[in-house]
């Protein structure tokens, strides 16, 4: 399997991730949907950017297997209405597009994030702090379009999701829902490569 994007300069590395992803279809639109969206600081991220890559080096439709599409921003108006007003806006540009959307203002994570995970974090203080702990290093990137050019947040870098690498990021994280990742990711994409969470 020839990774192409392994053991390059990040310049190369972005470049080739960007060739990736515009060749996801739905990605593609739904990226430059957003350019006309009204959010400034806002990404692309997580699964359906480690997904498309992964799909791209299991010669599978590059689609396959992505559940959502997650965009995230930061707006310290932490209201449910204000979220809920973000959220109709963006459907309404990306209604062309047959996707499932997960769309969060991350100043709010901490508000609920208990009741879905089991425990508190701290809230977090702009949308790249929150990106820094998606749990794996390949979940840890988020992108979007600038005049067409593409702008990507890693702050673990490029090689693991190149390498098909697994690599749990531990804080506001635990054993038991990487694990739980860990399997049906194995299940949809045999040629990754699991760093357990002790090792």
């Amino acid at each position: 399997m020839n990774l192409i994007g392994e053991h390059k300069s990040i310049n190369e590395q972005i470049e080739i991730l960007k060739q990736i992803l515009l060749q996801n279809k739905k990605l593609s639109t739904l990226l430059k949907n957003l350019q006309d969206s009204d959010l400034k600081n806002y990404y692309v991220g997580a699964g359906s950017i480690n997904q498309t890559v992964f799909n791209y080096y299991h010669d599978f439709d590059l689609d396959y297997g992505i559940k959502d599409f997650d965009i995230v921003y930061f707006d310290e108006d932490t209201s449910y209405e204000k979220e809920d007003k973000v959220i109709r806006n963006i459907s309404s540009l990306i209604e062309n597009i047959n996707i499932e959307v997960d769309i969060k203002n991350e100043a709010r994570v901490h508000l609920w994030y208990k009741d879905k995970f089991g425990f508190d974090i701290k809230p977090y203080t702009s949308v790249e702090e929150a990106i820094r702990k998606w749990g794996t290093t390949v979940t840890c990137i988020g992108v979007r379009l600038e005049n067409d050019k593409l702008v990507v947040f890693a702050p673990y870098g490029l090689n693991d999701v190149f390498g098909l690498i697994i690599r749990p990021i531990k804080e506001n994280f635990n054993k038991y829902h990487y694990d739980i990742k860990v399997e049906r990711w194995l299940n949809t994409w045999p040629k990754l490569k699991v760093i357990k969470w002790n090792d």
